[in-house]
């Protein structure tokens, strides 16, 4: 008898261990562009049992995800949520960088050395500077691992690819294909077949239209819609911006969908011996021609789109891989793109902080100080790059220099913080600079970086344009884990964005990405 329940209990201890040490054959990794928690919730009775609320119901919810640094778009939220590292480490700051010698303004991501597939963009993630989790995926699998990326743009898509994916693939602006870059070197044939058959967006297009999915009386969650006549948008094929506007319908996500589903059906994914990861991007921003209209029955209908659409994704990826072996990641990007009109006569506090006047004002102070040169090149990104090269001529120190220009400009009406590069440089920042030295690289920082006060908008003179009032306010950001055992729960604590990369591959059972020095959220990591 003591034999028998001495063998019982080594039984299960051993599945017990098991149990702990599997790891899914598959991560779905869900990232929905400007998602917003709080519409979630404001929408969360129109939803049916199968999308969002199967992840909020069945999952572990994180209720707040938080970004160490402000100025946050599409390209360096998508770098901070797969390498677990902040910009100053994974070098994007932004989708667009300027170079003032070329005068030029191009995509972070812009590499001439590789072309374009059913695209003219040159594209490649070696501006990307710290390793992603698919990456670590494949060093560890020795590139067993497939590893592919599917978005609606171009930069979420390599980012969240990575370097060492087998591919990643995004809408092309002008021929609405699915576009890759030569650098990754694998393009699946049922990629090629939907770009070039009857499937394609071209061939089906036609007279695409966006209605609303309900009735007019059922967009009142939002008390301050306008009343107007329902929307109507039509996308006709050789029109401008035809395919940016459906980039921002909730057809967009559905054409996601359908490239997902190929993936699905054809790509063996959750079937190898090692694990298998698909990164999947939705959008949920503003459309196109309403980023001034914050509270619109459009982005009501873009959430109830986008429930279904989910739902779809949860059952495809149950009945091709199983979600209790796979693990689903869902999150946002932390930011959301919106510009304010204000009504006629209202007035409230703030002002107009102008670039060109500002830039000149310096240029002046500094040639009384230093003399007659052109002491300033500009200002980009609420950054001013000096002239380094004329004040290497004369040979000024640099830190004492960029210290003068900070005193003098934070004097200037609707700037409340002033730092310079050499501060950031030097570890002498204070923890009201913490934004700033995380969300900047030392590559091609700008000499001074300035933060407005609240209120205030930037002005750059342009004739004929009216100033938008811009926000970048914290988004309330949810993340969730489900499947592959995970046992639902609610979190309400505050967690980084950083910690996403090191859970993801810590339930993987691999390394995290190398720029990350993050732990794995306790809840995830302890799970039995």
């Amino acid at each position: 008898m003591k034999r028998f329940i001495s063998s019982l209990i080594a039984v299960l201890a051993v599945t017990h261990l098991q149990a702990q040490q599997q790891a899914p054959k598959l991560v779905v990794y869900i990232t929905v562009d400007q998602l917003r928690g709080d519409y979630m919730e404001y929408f969360y009775h129109m939803f049916d049992e199968h999308g969002f609320k199967r992840l909020m119901n069945e999952g572990a919810v994180y209720h707040n995800v938080a970004f160490e640094f402000s100025n946050i778009d599409q390209a360096s939220a998508f770098a901070t949520l797969f390498t677990g590292a902040n910009p100053c480490a994974h070098g994007i700051t932004g989708r667009l960088v300027y170079n003032f010698e070329t005068l030029k303004e191009l995509p972070s991501l812009y590499d001439p050395d590789y072309l374009g597939n059913f695209t003219r963009d040159n594209y490649s993630p070696k501006k990307l500077l710290a390793s992603t989790i698919g990456d670590e995926l494949k060093i560890a699998s020795k590139g067993r691992s497939e590893v592919y990326a599917i978005a609606l743009d171009a930069e979420s898509a390599i980012i969240s690819a990575g370097h060492a994916a087998n591919g990643a693939f995004w809408i092309d602006n002008t021929n609405g294909k699915w576009a890759t870059t030569t650098y990754y070197k694998n393009v699946p044939w049922y990629v090629e077949k939907y770009n070039n058959g009857q499937e394609s967006l071209t061939v089906r297009m036609g007279n695409m239209t966006w209605q609303p999915t309900l009735s007019p009386d059922r967009y009142r969650t939002l008390p301050y819609i306008q009343e107007k006549p329902p929307f109507n948008y039509t996308f006709k094929p050789k029109t401008l911006d035809c395919f940016p506007r459906i980039k921002t319908s909730p057809l967009g996500n559905k054409e996601v969908n359908r490239l997902v589903f190929q993936f699905l059906e054809y790509g063996a994914f959750g079937t190898r011996p090692c694990p298998d990861m698909l990164a999947v991007t939705y959008y949920a921003g503003n459309f196109f021609s309403n980023k001034s209209e914050e509270y619109t029955a459009e982005i009501q209908d873009t959430y109830i789109q986008l429930d279904k659409d989910i739902a779809e994704l949860l059952a495809a990826i149950d009945r091709k891989a199983g979600l209790k072996n796979t693990l689903i990641v869902f999150t946002g990007t932390g930011y959301f793109q919106s510009e304010e009109e204000y009504p006629e006569g209202m007035q409230l506090g703030g002002g107009e902080f102008y670039p060109r006047r500002c830039t000149a004002l310096l240029n002046m102070y500094l040639m009384a100080l230093y003399g007659q040169k052109n002491w300033v090149n500009g200002f980009y990104n609420n950054q001013i790059y000096l002239n380094r090269k004329a004040i290497e001529n004369e040979k000024l120190d640099l830190a004492s220099f960029q210290q003068k220009a900070a005193d003098f400009l934070s004097e200037f009406s609707g700037v409340a913080r002033v730092t310079t590069d050499m501060t950031l440089r030097s570890g002498t920042w204070n923890e009201g600079m913490e934004d700033f030295q995380r969300g900047t690289y030392h590559i091609g920082r700008g000499d001074l970086i300035i933060s407005l006060q609240p209120g205030w908008a930037v002005n750059n003179e342009q004739l004929g344009e009216k100033v938008k009032h811009t926000r970048n306010n914290a988004v309330q950001t949810p993340l969730i884990f489900m499947g592959n055992g995970i046992k639902p729960q609610r979190v309400y604590r505050e967690v980084k964005a950083t910690d996403v990369a090191s859970t993801v591959t810590h339930v993987l059972r691999i390394r995290p990405p190398n720029a990350c020095n993050r732990i794995p959220l306790y809840e995830i990591s302890t799970a039995k």
